[in-house]
C-alpha cells in the first residue's frame, strides 16, 4: 500500500472529516478526498460511511485505522529513540503503571519532572493489565511485582503494604475499632477480592471479608476507595504510600496489613541508553529517596 495514502487515511480517520485532515496535512479537501477514493479503489473496499455530520469508519476502515495507528506509534517511538542521541531530554515517553499508584503517588509528583525537562511528553497509561514492554506497548513500567521477561532491565524501588485507614472525623463519630469483631458497627471500603489488583491486597480483602462485616463499599480501584474514606463513608483498605499526601488519615487496627508488595521499575534492554528513560528513572529514584527519608523522620 502507498504510505502517502495511508498517512492521509489515518489523518482523516483520526480527525473525522476531510476538512480537518486537510488542515493538518496542509492539503485541500478535494486533494484529500481524491487520495481516499484512490485508496478505496486500490483495496476494493469502502473505508468510510459518508454522513452530513462527518465520516464514520466502516468495519474494514476500523481494521486499517488500527494498523495505521500502530504504525504511527512505532514511527514516533523510533523518532524519539533517534533523538535520544542528542543532549537534550525531550519527546514522548510512554509510562505504564497501576491506576492506584499512578493516580495517588506518581501523577502528583510529575511537576518536578516537567520543571526539569519541559520538553518531555509523558503518556501515562494506568491499568492493571501488564503491558508488553519488549513489544513496545510502553517504554517504562512501574509494576507491583518483579517482571518475568529476561530482556528487561529492572530496578527495585520500594515495598508497600495494604493497611486499614479512616479519617479522624469518621473515627470521632463512629469510634475506633480495636478488634475485627468491632467491625459490626463500621463499614469496610475496599476493592472486591476478585478485582484485578496485587495478590497481597486481594488476599487481605479476602481475609477481611471472612469476618461478619454487615456493610461494605467495594470499588474497582484504590482512587475510588480513597474517595470513600476521605468522605467519611467508612474504613478503607489502602496502600501505605498514601499517608504522606493525606496526613489526616489515621491507621486503624495496626496489626492488620498485607504482606509486602515489591515495586519495580522496568524498561526494555534496547532503551538502556535512552536519555528520556534515564531522566524518568532518576526522577522516580529521587522521589522514592525523599519519600523514604520523610517516612523515617
Amino acid at each position: 500500500m502507498d504510505w502517502d495514502k495511508l498517512r492521509i487515511f489515518h489523518a482523516v480517520a483520526d480527525r473525522g472529516s476531510l476538512t480537518h485532515a486537510g488542515d493538518v496535512l496542509h492539503l485541500s479537501q478535494s486533494a484529500v478526498s481524491r487520495q481516499i477514493r484512490a485508496l478505496e479503489e486500490s483495496l476494493n473496499v469502502t473505508l468510510f460511511h459518508r454522513h452530513a455530520r462527518g465520516l464514520i469508519l466502516t468495519e474494514q476502515g476500523e481494521l486499517l485505522f488500527d494498523a495505521t495507528s500502530q504504525m504511527v506509534k512505532r514511527l514516533e517511538a523510533t523518532a524519539a529513540r533517534i533523538r535520544d542521541s542528542e543532549d537534550e531530554v525531550f519527546g514522548e515517553l510512554r509510562v505504564t503503571t497501576t491506576a492506584g499508584f499512578g493516580t495517588l503517588w506518581l501523577a502528583p509528583r510529575l511537576t518536578a519532572l516537567y520543571q526539569k525537562y519541559p520538553g518531555l511528553k509523558i503518556d501515562l497509561m494506568l491499568e492493571e493489565r501488564v503491558l508488553d514492554l519488549p513489544m513496545r506497548e510502553a517504554d517504562v513500567a512501574i509494576r507491583m511485582k518483579e517482571p518475568s521477561q529476561a530482556d528487561l532491565i529492572r530496578k527495585r524501588l520500594m515495598q508497600i503494604r495494604m493497611r486499614l485507614y479512616a479519617t479522624e472525623e469518621y473515627l470521632k463519630q463512629n469510634g475506633t475499632p480495636l478488634t475485627m469483631a468491632d467491625f459490626h458497627s463500621h463499614r469496610l471500603i475496599c476493592q472486591h477480592a476478585g478485582t484485578a489488583q496485587v495478590a497481597a491486597g486481594a488476599l487481605l480483602v479476602q481475609q477481611l471479608m471472612s469476618h461478619d462485616i454487615p456493610s461494605t463499599l467495594t470499588v474497582n480501584n484504590y482512587f475510588g476507595v480513597l474517595q470513600g474514606v476521605l468522605n467519611h463513608i467508612g474504613i478503607g483498605v489502602l496502600p501505605d504510600y498514601i499517608t504522606e499526601d493525606f496526613p489526616n488519615l489515621v491507621r486503624v487496627l495496626p496489626d492488620v496489613e498485607s504482606a509486602e508488595v515489591p515495586v519495580f521499575l522496568a524498561y526494555p534492554e534496547e532503551l538502556r541508553h535512552s536519555k528520556r528513560v534515564a531522566a524518568f528513572r532518576e526522577f522516580v529514584s529521587e522521589e522514592i529517596f525523599k519519600y523514604r527519608k520523610r517516612e523515617q523522620a
